[in-house]
This record gives C-alpha cells, sequence and structure tokens, in this order.
C-alpha cells in the first residue's frame, strides 16, 4: 500500500490540468507575439526566407542532409512531381567526442567524409560526370555546372538566417557543446569542408527540421489546402509555421519574395517560458535542468522531448527507491513476488546512470496492456537489469512513465494550439482541415501520444471539440530530408533568375573568408584530418 500511495504522489506531480493548458496557450501566443516584434526573447521566431510552401506538383533530383540531434542523414530524393517522391539515405551516429569538440571544423568535416562517402556508394555517375566535366568560361570556376548537386542543409538548432543559405549559429542545444561555432555561418563551415573533398554539392539552402516539416507535409498532403504547422516531437521539438508578413515586426533584412504575403517562422519553441511563467516545475524537473549543458534555458523542450523524458523519471523513480517506507524493486523474500522470485536491481543498473533511461521503454511500457505487465517487466529485467521485478513494481513503473509522457502531450497541444489560434485558420469560413505536418519518435512511436494531445486540444479556448476535429495532424515522413530538397529546389529557381556565380558567388567568398583561421587549426593540430 505504501508503494501505491507514493505513485499516486508522484504521479499527481506531473498533472497538468486543463486550466494549466489554456493558461499555457495564452503565455504561448503573448512570447510568439513578443518575438515577431523583437530579437532576444524567449521564443526567438526566426524568419527562415522562406515565402512559399509546395503544392505537390514539384520534380527534380536534389541532395539533403540532416544534422538533427544524435544521428547525421544524407539522402538523396526524387521529386515526382505528382505528391511522391523517391528517397536512399545513409544515417551515421555522431561520435559523442564530436558533439563537444574543440574546433567547428572537426565535426563540420566529419560531415563532409559522410556526403562523400553516400556518393561514391549510390551516386557514381556524378563523381565521373564531375571529374570529366569540360572546360568553359560561362562559369565561375570554369566548369560545366550540370553534374553538381543542389544541397538542402537541415540544421536543427537556433540560427539567425539572413537568406536562403545562410545563417549563423545562436547557440547550441541537444547536448551538443562547441563555442567556436557559435556566431559562424553553418553554410560556409559545411561549403568550407565539402570543398576540401572536392565534391560535386553546393550548399544551396539553410533548413530547420520543422521547415522541412512544413514544406514535406505540404508537398504530399490530402486536400486543397497545405500544411500550416511543421512540428517535431522527438528528441528535441521545435515548430515553424506560415505567418503573415504584416505581423512580423522587427527588421527583416536580405532578399525575399514579397508577393505571397506571408513567411515561414522557425519559432524555436523549445526555448518558450524560460521564465518559468506557466510550465510546470516539478523537484525533477529541477534536477534535470542543473544537470544540463544549458541549464536555464531549453526549459519547454526539457519537459516535451524525448531526450528529456527518460531522465525526468530516472529521476523520480530514484526517490521512490530511497525512500524506506516504500518496497520498489526489491523483496525481503521470494514470497512476497507474485513470480516467486526475489527482486534485486543490479549494480550496474543503468537506472543508476545519468541519462540511463532511453524513452524507448516508456513506449514499451504505455503498450503493455497484458494482465501481469509481462512484457514490460521482461523489458525491465533485459534493459535496466532489474531482475525479477514484480508485478506492483511494474504497476508503478508504468503509471509515472505514463505521467511524465501525458504531461509532454498536453504541453505540445499548447504549442499545437496557440500556433492554429496565430494563424486564425480555425476562423475561416471553409471547413477545410487545419493540416498538421510532425515529425519524430514521440508521434511516431509513442502509443497514444497523438491521442492525448486531441485530448487536450478538445478543451482548449477558441478551439474546442468542433476545432479539434478540423485540426489534422499526420506524420510527414522523412520529413526533414523531403523538405530540404524542396527548399533546395526554391534555391535553384533563385539561381535561374539570376546567374549561378551571381548566387553561389558570395557564399563562397563568406565559406573561404571564414576558412582562414579554420586552416591555421587544421595545421597547427595534427589531430584534426579530413581523411
Amino acid at each position: 500500500m505504501a508503494l501505491e500511495a507514493q505513485t499516486k504522489s508522484i504521479v499527481a506531480q506531473f498533472d497538468y490540468t486543463d486550466e494549466d493548458v489554456n493558461k499555457g496557450v495564452k503565455e504561448f501566443l503573448r512570447q510568439m507575439g513578443e518575438g515577431l516584434e523583437k530579437d532576444g526573447t524567449s521564443m526567438s521566431q526566426i524568419p527562415t526566407y522562406v515565402t512559399a510552401v509546395p503544392n505537390g506538383t514539384e520534380k527534380g533530383l536534389y541532395m539533403a542532409v540532416d544534422l538533427g540531434g544524435t544521428n547525421f542523414r544524407v539522402c538523396s530524393i526524387q521529386l515526382n512531381g505528382d505528391t511522391t517522391f523517391n528517397l536512399t539515405y545513409t544515417k551515421v551516429a555522431i561520435p559523442k567526442e564530436l558533439m563537444v569538440a574543440k574546433t567547428a571544423q572537426q565535426l563540420f568535416a566529419f560531415l563532409a567524409k559522410q556526403i562523400e562517402l553516400f556518393l561514391r556508394t549510390h551516386h557514381e555517375e556524378h563523381f565521373e560526370a564531375h571529374v570529366r566535366r569540360r572546360l568553359t568560361v560561362s562559369s565561375p570556376d570554369g566548369y560545366m555546372d550540370e553534374n553538381v548537386f543542389r544541397l538542402g542543409f537541415t540544421f536543427s538548432f537556433p540560427v539567425q538566417q539572413s537568406g536562403i543559405n545562410k545563417g549563423t549559429l545562436i547557440r547550441w542545444t541537444k547536448g551538443f557543446d562547441i563555442p567556436d561555432a557559435i556566431g559562424k555561418d553553418v553554410c560556409a563551415l559545411l561549403q568550407i569542408e565539402i570543398d576540401r573533398l572536392h565534391l560535386p554539392v553546393r550548399v544551396a539552402a539553410l533548413v530547420n527540421d520543422t521547415v522541412g516539416t512544413l514544406m514535406a507535409r505540404s508537398y504530399t498532403s490530402p486536400g486543397k489546402t497545405g500544411a500550416v504547422l511543421g512540428a517535431i516531437f522527438g528528441t528535441g521539438t521545435n515548430g515553424a509555421y506560415i505567418e503573415k508578413l504584416e505581423n512580423l515586426k522587427k527588421p527583416l533584412t536580405g532578399e525575399y519574395d514579397k508577393s505571397t504575403g506571408d513567411m515561414v517562422i522557425n519559432t524555436e519553441w523549445g526555448s518558450f517560458d524560460n521564465q518559468l511563467n506557466v510550465l510546470p516545475n516539478t523537484s525533477w524537473d529541477i534536477q534535470l535542468d542543473k544537470s544540463s549543458v544549458n541549464p536555464g534555458i531549453q526549459m519547454y523542450e526539457k519537459r516535451v522531448s524525448g531526450m528529456f523524458l527518460g531522465e525526468i523519471l530516472r529521476l523520480a523513480l530514484l526517490d521512490l527507491l530511497k525512500d524506506p517506507k516504500v518496497s520498489f524493486f526489491k523483496d525481503e523474500n521470494s514470497s512476497s513476488n507474485d513470480w516467486k522470485s526475489t527482486t534485486n536491481i543490479a549494480e550496474d543498473s543503468s537506472i543508476y546512470t545519468e541519462w540511463g533511461i532511453d524513452t524507448a521503454i516508456m513506449s514499451v511500457a504505455a503498450a503493455d496492456n497484458t494482465p501481469e505487465l509481462s512484457v514490460l517487466r521482461q523489458e525491465l529485467e533485459s534493459t535496466l537489469h532489474i531482475h525479477s521485478p514484480a508485478h506492483d513494481d511494474a504497476e508503478a513503473f508504468k503509471a509515472i512513465a505514463g505521467a511524465v509522457a501525458r504531461r509532454a502531450a498536453r504541453l505540445a497541444a499548447v504549442a499545437i494550439a496557440a500556433v492554429v489560434l496565430q494563424t486564425g485558420q480555425l476562423s475561416a469560413s471553409n471547413d477545410e482541415p487545419v493540416d498538421i505536418g510532425v515529425d519524430g519518435s514521440l508521434v511516431e512511436h509513442y502509443p497514444y501520444f497523438r491521442e492525448m494531445i486531441y485530448e487536450a486540444l478538445r478543451i482548449i479556448d477558441g478551439v474546442g471539440e468542433e476545432g479539434a476535429k478540423r485540426i489534422r495532424i499526420g506524420v510527414a515522413k522523412d520529413g526533414s530530408g523531403v523538405g530540404a530538397a524542396l527548399i533546395a529546389l526554391v534555391a535553384a529557381g533563385m539561381e535561374k533568375s539570376t546567374t549561378t556565380a551571381d548566387y553561389f558567388s558570395e557564399l563562397r567568398s563568406h565559406a573561404h573568408a571564414q576558412s582562414t583561421s579554420l586552416t591555421a587549426v587544421l595545421e597547427d593540430n595534427d589531430e584534426v584530418t579530413t581523411d
């Protein structure tokens, strides 16, 4: 009984009530407006220089790379012009040491090498054609350009964008910390390393993964209208939406198409309410924030994204384990365990290790509705090395994990509802669905996560039952890659309106201006290689 009572007490601390949700939406809208008016706010509301979304008729072969967190993806995408596409990709884990490398060059050299390996494996003909390019005086480097890939670079960290293929890094998130890269143009950093390897690739567009998700969902979306929001609920969380240019009050430099009257805005909502005006803040949230690499910021993300949910759960479980009045994952003798064996936790169990619980086991807990919770109990044994966990133990684990996830889903609904209300789409006279493109492990793989989002949407002022029925949340599969390809297509169209030399000379000039200091580092540091 003590375990049940303490479990209920912990679960109650993760309760995010209907009133809390509505307060959250109001504050979210306020901070969105603040970010549209000036820089330096919690929610950066970054203009992306993308002023229209696709309609599904686009065609062509483009490349995309995606640095979104713990993995790096390299893709080539054939857009077929009929809302369908064919995708080829490889994925590689980012070595931990490169996430905190001494120089940006070390990380970006690794990324360029993965692009080379992908091209050699999947597009060898481009290498051969690139080598055989015939001389001509009509292009900036003296060669014909028809075999050069236009690449969309999905870079899922806060950047200050100043053009479709330019953006300086504001700060790192998701466990990355390379101070040397702050304030530098990430497109230029990648182009430098691509050029070192003499690859037939040009960084044509800088894409946030949420913008890519928005573009991809619009390309594949059923119905007459495209998506209004692209959102990521995975390792991290963020959203990009279509805003009226007239609402963007802060200065906007650089060239962009004003004819649409719209601008895609990257909200950077992971940093919503860093001040904790309305966000829930348990003792476990406080512990997690203090031990993170970026204490005091990304406070919304630390309560919503998959990277952090497992750690919040672990911290709550540890407090339960330390309670001398509670028998949790321990038995005095086998008679107290329904499996008639004694529960114990191995000394090397990752429950004792910081970040030792992966969100994946929370999905197992949510999905296991067997009478004895046998699937979860086996997972606890194999993953966390908790031997012979009792049914009561598994019930407590499932309840607390479910509470952490439900709070995350309701917080996700706060962001979605606020953006939908900001766009005014629910007030439109037509009955067209309000389309939301989503990507990420939580919305794809966590059982009932979308259902919990809809449950919260229905109680939000201005949305309600009828509004929730019109909001269509659909997974934009491979959203970041396909979206990056679509924006690279937009960039290719910009090239045609000028010349290749005009469009890329500034990028290359900027890239090689930055390369001087990097080259010095390369020469002085024997450990840095690009082989």
